[in-house]
């Protein structure tokens, strides 16, 4: 059974040295690890990154190819009959919601971007719907801009790594990038999310085969049996 890493009173130097050798592990782990929208261009992904608030990925990726069809451009977005756009999106949930920020993007992006996804951060994080974890995950998947995506599966990781104590997502984003090298930004933030859904789960991670036990300072928290831990691992995909 690996022994448990304890992350009381360790240095920066040994922070940064164990979040890099984690993220190797994972590299070596996910070696296939993407993002698993399914998308052709930036706004593609920066729509069907919208749609996957509080809804999973596969049921995006069954609305998206009715949705990319009819609309090829953020003026047939900004145009479109808001009735028919909410039909079509209604199964994603918050369907309200998802069709404003839609229509606010696109008719932001024709007014002031003609027509193109911009792609720096500055400019993304000022459309409709748009904030630091979605043009994060534009920026790194359809641009290669180094992005760190914070998700629900990438903050509970951080924490139960211990490579930060922060709650703030903004803050969490900041403080990891500290540690891992620019270069490796996206990549990592889909070996956590990759992760996360199979391994490390909220409830019950399977700590028993994890790759990085023998790291994780909260390794324990889920059956560290082999046997068992094997049965909570969920393989995936998830497109």
């Amino acid at each position: 059974m690996p022994r448990k890493v304890t992350s009381a009173g360790e240095s920066r130097l040994a922070l940064v040295r164990r979040a890099r050798r984690m993220t190797r592990i994972l590299a070596e782990t996910y070696p296939d690890a993407h993002c698993e929208l399914d998308f052709g261009n930036p706004l593609e992904l920066l729509v069907a990154t919208i749609l996957s608030a509080q809804c999973t990925d596969k049921r995006v990726n069954m609305v998206t190819p009715v949705l990319f069809a009819k609309y090829r451009s953020a003026a047939d977005y900004a145009g479109a009959d808001r009735a028919e756009l909410e039909e079509i999106i209604r199964s994603t949930g918050f369907f309200r919601a998802k069709a404003n920020s839609i229509l606010g993007m696109a008719q932001a992006v024709c007014d002031r971007y003609g027509g193109e996804v911009p792609g720096k951060l500055k400019d993304l994080v000022t459309l409709p719907g748009v904030g630091r974890k979605t043009a994060n995950v534009v920026l790194g998947n359809a641009f290669d801009v180094p992005g760190i995506t914070v998700d629900t599966h990438f903050q509970r990781l951080t924490r139960r790594f211990q490579w930060t104590t922060e709650t703030d997502p903004v803050k969490i984003e900041h403080a990891v990038g500290e540690l891992i090298p620019k270069s490796q930004w996206t990549d990592m933030s889909h070996y956590l999310i990759w992760h996360g859904r199979r391994i490390c789960h909220a409830r019950k991670p399977a700590c028993g085969v994890c790759p990085l036990a023998s790291l994780c300072p909260s390794f324990g928290e889920g059956p560290t049996d082999p046997e068992q831990a094997a049965k909570l691992v969920r393989p995936g995909p998830f497109s």
